[in-house]
């Protein structure tokens, strides 16, 4: 039996799709910048996906007060313009567009990833800005790992997240549960007020199981359930009752084949998104909706050689949605993707790629990208990426009842990316420079003739500015220093009123460092976040920062015990994300980890 078990790994350990299920982002993103969220990164922060981008990213996060509504921009974006990704499946919301990441927890997953730029041609609508990607890995090796997670903060926080990974070389497993519960009742410095209607909870269930069925054929399973319960939060001026309960359900049944020159892959999926809104919480009196999509999707790999490879991909979704607002609304979609991606030189890669959707209703125009990677020398590395993207109208968009606008056109985007890698000894640095024009940006507008607010093609945007990044690692006997820095310039700018768009920092900036001895860690983490326009005025910038102490016993053997001691907000700064709703003042965050 181990001889047939190594004679299957010997004939698919070639193939990416074995570990990673979105092998595009790997394969085809060559001229773009990709950055890894390790495994270390998301440690430093609590569950929140939210917490993690802030801290680690370019992204600037429009957050309703902690643990509240949290929505992306971009490079200047909005929500719905920000794809997320889960294992090579967009899952933005067909309801709203935009994914809340209040309702992402990172601990279920080996990696996150951000791609910057647009990706329409390989992950459809809503990828304008650039994507997040949310990895579950399958690794087909003899391993029986566990981790215990157990933290309790201010505010009455408590956090608890389990994982297992288990298998062999014909099969592999993981699991995962994460549990989260806060009363979020912080006091509003300044005031003699407290945050109010605020306490959440959520619930995130993971399940990926994989299997070889033969030496060219591998079958993976995917599954996640989320879950929360949260009050929605009152602000300085308007007291709330509220609530929203969410839950969703993502599928993925996956097919992975290799032979020879070719391989090809098959997905079958279903994602549920459902929610329920209590306008008082203690009424009974709620509303709701859903939407149900059925995916299947095939993707087919031919090497001409070791420079030349063809992949096309082709999907069908059938979307169904429900609820108080609209009636019963259906939407058809087929796509077909072509990339080509060659490499005339070691030194040099290009891809090409283009996209065509039909989707019922309304028309969707032909995307296109086009990418490179040229290393000039072993130090530097110049890339460059442009592409055609869109937006398809959400079905809030078309069909909420009385203000749907069945008239919609798909938004539609051109942008140009140029980055510049340089690696010199312990450093490493990037630089990257991005214009994007939209047009027929969907914007919901007062109508004076019926009296409700109503989606229209009206707007048109430019966003441009400059993305840099510089990591320094240095190991030096039984010391290490590490050091992350991110900062960013952006102007997006309303063409049609000729004006700044609402919430986007023209400055962002985060550094985060980490000194190791031996066992012991030491990191600080500080956020710049400039000032940005709002509605009647501007709401002022803010720096915050965060402290934490680590220790890791019994750190050579297999069984590990790491215990950390975080300070959040230490300099006590207020500040707000959205205006009116203040965010935690000085906090902190007792965690264990148990590793066995």
């Amino acid at each position: 039996m181990s001889i047939n078990a190594q004679a299957f790994m010997d004939s698919i350990q070639k193939l990416d799709e074995v570990i990673l299920s979105d092998v595009k982002l790997k394969r085809y993103a060559k001229g773009y910048k990709v950055t890894i969220l390790s495994d270390s990164i998301l440690r430093k922060n609590n569950t929140s996906l939210t917490d993690v981008l802030r801290y680690n990213s370019n992204i600037y996060l429009k957050e309703n007060g902690y643990g509240m509504v949290s929505s992306p921009s971009f490079r200047g974006t909005n929500a719905s313009q920000t794809a997320v990704v889960w294992n090579g499946i967009n899952i933005n919301s067909q309801l709203n567009g935009q994914v809340d990441f209040n309702t992402v927890s990172t601990s279920n997953y080996n990696s996150i990833a951000i791609r910057s730029g647009g990706g329409s041609v390989q992950y459809g609508s809503g990828s304008i800005g650039g994507s997040v990607h949310l990895n579950n890995e399958l690794e087909f090796k003899s391993h029986f790992e566990n981790r215990l997670k157990l933290s309790y903060g201010s505010f009455d926080t408590k956090e608890m997240a389990f994982n297992s990974s288990f298998g062999s070389n014909l099969w592999t497993a993981t699991i995962g549960a994460a549990y989260k519960d806060s009363d979020n009742n912080y006091r509003f410095l300044g005031t003699d007020k407290e945050n109010e209607n605020a306490a959440f909870n959520n619930l995130d269930l993971n399940l990926n199981v994989g299997y070889v069925i033969s030496k060219n054929d591998v079958i993976k399973l995917y599954h996640q359930n989320f879950r929360s319960d949260r009050e929605f939060s009152s602000t300085l001026v308007a007291p709330s009752d509220s609530k929203y309960l969410s839950n969703d359900y993502r599928t993925m049944l996956e097919w992975v084949r290799a032979s020879g020159a070719m391989s090809s892959k098959l997905k079958a999926v279903n994602l549920l998104e459902e929610f329920k809104y209590f306008e008082n919480k203690n009424s009974s009196n709620f509303s709701e909706g859903s939407a149900n999509t059925w995916l299947v999707k095939y993707s087919f790999n031919y090497k001409f050689s070791k420079k030349i490879e063809l992949n096309t991909i082709t999907d069908y979704s059938y979307v169904t949605a429900k609820g108080h607002s609209f009636s019963s609304p259906k939407r058809n979609a087929f796509s077909i993707t072509t990339i080509l991606s060659h490499s005339p030189y070691p030194k040099l890669q290009y891809a090409l790629s283009a996209r065509k959707d039909v989707i019922s209703n309304f028309k969707s125009p032909i995307v296109f990208s086009a990418d490179a990677s040229f290393k000039a020398t072993k130090a530097y590395t110049l890339k460059i990426n442009a592409s055609k993207n869109f937006r398809v109208p959400t079905f809030n968009d078309l069909y909420w009842q009385p203000a749907g606008n069945l008239d919609l056109k798909p938004e539609s985007s051109f942008q140009i990316d140029i980055g510049q890698n340089i690696l010199v000894k312990d450093f490493i640095g990037s630089l990257n420079t991005f214009y994007i024009k939209s047009s027929d940006l969907i914007q919901w507008r007062p109508n004076t003739n019926t009296g409700y607010w109503n989606p229209v093609n009206v707007a048109s945007a430019s966003n441009y500015g400059v993305e840099a990044e510089l990591k320094f690692k240095k190991q030096f006997n039984k010391h290490a220093l590490d050091i992350a820095s991110n900062y960013s310039y952006t102007v997006a700018r309303d063409l049609e009123k000729e004006q700044d768009l609402f919430y986007v920092p023209a400055h962002k900036a985060n550094t985060a460092i980490s000194y190791h001895y031996k066992a012991f860690t030491m990191f600080y983490q500080h956020l710049y976040n400039g000032k940005v326009d709002i509605i009647g005025g501007v709401l002022e910038g803010f720096d915050v920062g965060n402290f934490g102490l680590a220790y890791t016993f019994n750190s050579k053997r297999n069984n590990q015990y790491l215990v950390d001691f975080k300070i959040n907000n230490i300099y006590n700064t207020y500040y707000e994300n959205v205006s009116l709703r203040p965010m935690p003042n000085r906090n902190f965050t007792l965690q264990l980890t148990l590793k066995f």
